[in-house]
Formats: structure tokens, C-alpha cells, sequence
């Protein structure tokens, strides 16, 4: 009995927890479905040009989809070891087995077929370069996003200086580029297009996958331990389902 009242309390706090983060999520989601000056005005205007990007405008969709689903699986698991409910056990458990296998299957799909993940963020790559000539200098989410970006990581555009030819800011500035698109101990005046040239300003694609790669350890042990919650959760979730049916 003492055992199996630790693994109740167990399962009440772990579910809570993710009945709380659920709930954060859901509102982020109906948050960023509301609020029409968000990220997602700069995809809304990229999917005209890749249907690809139509599915990244649906952010806001998948974070609800996501804070239900985790709403949801608090709910079953916080309400089935409170009241010691074998439907609401067995349940909780069919979910999170679901999604366990959904997560391994996704993963070996990501492995096998990283060809294909490469041509999708080629693709990707290639319509924001076509949206900053288009928008970049326009008063608009876009200059703002990649304006901080180019200044937090000192890189310059998707792929290097001439991402903004033609651009808005490029033809109102007389043929000038970001600032952060020239080296400062080089450049002596206005970035321009000689001072472009003869500067070495890396691109942010690059440095975003310098970041991804000097995080990738972390990225990799939140993956695991999230696994590990998972199977802990089924583990005491099953063993709270044969106690409750041994004790009937």
C-alpha cells in the first residue's frame, strides 16, 4: 500500500507538470493564432511563393494541437491515479505509447531520409532570399526579425550580402547593404558594394547551424531524458493499472 501511494503521488505531480505545460503551450498557440503581429505575418508571406512554408504559417495550429494533447494526458493521468480508474490508466498509457513510437518512427525517418530534410531547408533557404529582396527594408516583421538577428550573431543575410540586392533598403539607400553586412575594423564609410565584397561577414545560416551544432549535445539529453519520462510514466502507469485490478 505504502508503495503504491508513493507511485499515486508520483503520478499526480509528473502529470500535473505536464497538464500545467500543456496548458502554457495551448495559450502560447491561441496567442500567436491572435496576435497578427507575430512571426507568423513573415510566413504568411513567404507561403505565397513554397507551398512548403504554408505548413510553418500554422505554427500557432500546431502548438494547440500539442497543448491539447498534453492537457489531455494530465488530465488522464493526474484523474486515473487520484481515483485509481482503469480506463483513464490504460488510456494514459495508450497515448503516451503512442506518441513514444510516433517519436522513435519520426527519428528513424529523419535519419533515412536526411536527403530530403536537406532539400526542404534548401528550398526554405531559397524563398527567404527571395523574400528579403522582395520585403527587406519595408516597414514590416520581416526587416525587424532579420535586423536583430544580423546584429545579435554579426552575420548578413541567408546566404551573403547579395541576398539584399535589389531590395527595398538596397534601391531607397542608393545601392547600400546592412551595416552588419561589412566589417567594421575594414569598412571606413557607408556599406557599399565594394566594402561588401572585401569584407568576410559570415552568413546566418551558418552561424544557426553553429548554434545547433555546439547545442546539439543538449538538444540530444533533453531528447533522452524526455524518452526516459516517457517509459517511467508507462512503467508506473501499468503498475498502478495491475495493482487497482488486483485489488478488485
Amino acid at each position: 500500500m505504502c508503495c503504491k501511494g508513493f507511485l499515486k503521488v508520483m503520478m499526480f505531480i509528473f502529470n500535473g507538470s505536464i497538464f500545467l505545460a500543456g496548458a502554457a503551450i495551448l495559450g502560447v498557440g491561441v496567442w500567436v493564432k491572435v496576435d497578427s503581429g507575430s512571426l507568423l505575418d513573415v510566413l504568411n508571406n513567404l507561403q505565397n511563393a513554397s507551398s512548403q512554408l504554408s505548413q510553418l504559417a500554422n505554427v500557432s495550429y500546431l502548438l494547440i494541437a500539442v497543448g491539447a494533447v498534453l492537457v489531455v494526458i494530465g488530465f488522464l493521468g493526474c484523474c486515473g491515479a487520484v481515483k485509481e480508474s482503469k480506463c483513464m490508466l490504460l488510456t494514459f498509457f495508450s497515448i503516451v505509447l503512442i506518441i513514444f513510437i510516433i517519436e522513435v518512427a519520426g527519428a528513424v525517418v529523419l535519419f533515412v531520409f536526411q536527403g530530403l530534410a536537406d532539400q526542404l531547408f534548401r528550398d526554405v533557404q531559397d524563398e527567404v532570399r527571395k523574400s528579403l529582396q522582395r520585403e527587406y527594408g519595408n516597414e514590416g516583421s520581416l526587416t525587424t526579425i532579420f535586423n536583430t538577428t544580423m546584429e545579435k550573431f554579426q552575420c548578413c543575410g541567408i546566404q551573403n550580402y547579395t541576398d539584399f540586392d535589389n531590395s527595398p533598403f538596397n534601391k531607397e539607400n542608393g545601392g547600400l547593404y546592412p551595416e552588419t553586412c561589412c566589417n567594421k575594423t575594414v569598412t571606413l564609410g557607408d556599406c557599399n558594394l565594394s566594402e561588401a565584397e572585401q569584407s568576410t561577414v559570415d552568413n546566418c545560416l551558418n552561424k544557426l547551424v553553429q548554434l545547433i551544432e555546439e547545442n546539439a549535445l543538449i538538444i540530444a539529453a533533453v531528447a533522452l531524458g524526455i524518452a526516459a519520462l516517457e517509459i517511467a510514466a508507462m512503467v508506473v502507469s501499468m503498475v498502478l493499472y495491475c495493482q487497482v485490478g488486483s485489488k478488485d
